[in-house]
């Protein structure tokens, strides 16, 4: 449980962090005939704008802005006035981006760019297309195939050694599985004594973005994620020339060989950052979606039995990825976890020109925050969106069919997440064995205390009862 004066001082920001009861003003006033409505909402305190009410409470928050102000508002967060996006038909328009209006890169540049430097979501247009042709080779069906095959017997030998506990922290544990297999997979390497060296510096590049004081200040998140970044470029330029000189089955050694038909291919400096950004995306967003699901088949045993039973009638004790299609329950819970709690909870643009957003203007300069998150807690769009309930995805309910963008934690447009079916076939992969040889449960009433990566995570590691079946 929470830490009960945390939890007070917790709610304490909260409360102080909320709209104030006044009346709401405009973001900016639209050009005369252009037959917009003007963008209205407000932020709560300067610079910091909403940040500390989002960061402590980013569901209720949501809720209280979308009840307030509706669907589509500005605010401001850590230092950019932007608009918040919490409807499927604004979700859509801004991720479809008809007329060229959105930008990822100067949006996701100014929280995370200097630690994610010209990663594929952080460009655009051409030349983001172009990165995404040469990248596209590498999550082929074929690719996927051998990276499932290579996975297969690290997360066997990794979960054969979580002993059982009554007190097993399964998110540390995930994550830690998590990283030995991107070394294996992505980067074809088994890590020696580095490995705690990278751990950390790649926890810390992950998190740079969410530091409030933007400057390298010794001890700062910010300073931290710098660090971070130049331990990891320099480990990847140091593999770079080895790489490049024999292919392998590995991501890197993928994305040093990969070339387009018309003979285009990545620098090395495209490759490292691409590698950098790739095992952020792959390697986080995965231990949140595992995890979420594991705490949740531990709150409702009775999924947790529904999909050991599938496992076990599929009479395998690793899956192939002929096998994805058939396990239909295992899909419903993944793609409820992701709803309930998206990997990836804001995605972020900038409007590069004037430009409107379900009938208001925004001028050009306005950060845009798109919010899966928001939209899939939101009462409007799912019923009892708090409620863990895999059956929402079965043929006979499809609460998702009502909109394309109802239900898009991978985003949507051509920014939609290029390892999509990577990181599902990865998730299904590890839910597959930890089924067939353990059991898990929670404590009655237990809650983990939720903090920001990519997306929200259990800080204290996500206690357990986990127990083998063998």
């Amino acid at each position: 449980m929470l830490n009960p004066a945390l939890k007070t001082a917790r709610s304490a920001l909260v409360r102080a962090t909320e709209l104030p009861p006044r009346s709401a003003k405009v973001l900016a006033e639209p050009p005369e005939g252009s037959g917009l409505e003007p963008m209205l909402g407000l932020q709560r305190l300067p610079y910091l704008g909403d940040s500390l009410g989002v960061l402590a409470d980013p569901i209720g928050y949501s809720r209280r802005r979308y009840e307030r102000f509706g669907p589509v508002s500005w605010g401001g967060f850590v230092g950019a006035r932007g608009v918040w996006v919490m409807s499927p038909e604004a979700i859509g328009e801004v991720l479809t981006n008809k007329d060229k209006a959105f930008a990822n890169g100067p949006g996701w540049g100014y929280y995370i760019g200097p630690f994610f430097t010209r990663g594929i979501m952080l460009l655009d247009f051409e030349e983001h297309l172009q990165h995404r042709r040469i990248m596209q080779e590498a999550f082929t069906r074929d690719r996927l195939q051998a990276y499932l095959a290579a996975m297969n017997d690290g997360i066997a030998r990794g979960i054969a050694a979580w002993q059982p506990s009554d007190d097993f922290r399964l998110y540390d544990a995930t994550k830690q599985l998590l990283l030995d297999l991107a070394a294996e997979v992505f980067v074809g390497v088994e890590l020696g004594p580095e490995a705690d060296q990278l751990n950390k510096a790649f926890i810390d590049t992950v998190v740079g973005g969410l530091g409030v004081i933007r400057a390298d200040v010794p001890g700062g998140r910010w300073h931290r994620g710098l660090v971070g970044r130049k331990v990891l470029e320099d480990y990847f330029y140091a593999q770079l020339p080895a790489k490049r000189a024999q292919r392998s089955n590995d991501l890197f050694s993928v994305l040093c060989h990969a070339q387009t038909p018309e003979g285009e291919r990545f620098s090395d400096e495209d490759v490292v950052n691409h590698m950098i950004f790739v095992l952020m995306a792959a390697h986080d967003t995965s231990t949140i979606t595992s995890t979420t699901i594991a705490y949740y088949l531990a709150k409702q045993p009775e999924w947790q039995d529904k999909l050991r039973a599938e496992c076990q009638a599929l009479g395998k004790p690793t899956i192939d990825y002929d096998d994805l299609d058939k396990l239909p329950l295992m899909d419903q819970a993944f793609r409820e976890a992701l709803r309930i709690n998206p990997p990836v909870g804001m995605l972020v643009r900038e409007a590069i020109k004037d430009t409107s957003i379900a009938g208001k203007y925004v001028p050009a300069g306005t950060k845009v925050f798109v919010t899966p998150l928001a939209m899939h807690r939101t009462a409007d769009y799912w019923p009892d969106p708090d409620v863990f309930d895999p059956g929402r995805f079965s043929p006979e309910r499809q609460e998702d069919r009502g909109h394309r963008y109802l239900w898009a934690p991978f985003g949507g447009g051509v920014h939609k997440c290029i390892g999509l079916y990577f990181g599902g076939m990865q998730v299904k992969a590890i839910l597959h064995q930890m089924l067939l040889t353990h059991e898990w449960s929670i404590e009655p009433g237990y809650e983990p205390p939720m903090e920001h990566a990519t997306g929200l995570y259990p800080a204290d590691g996500l206690r357990v009862s986990w127990q083998s079946l063998r």
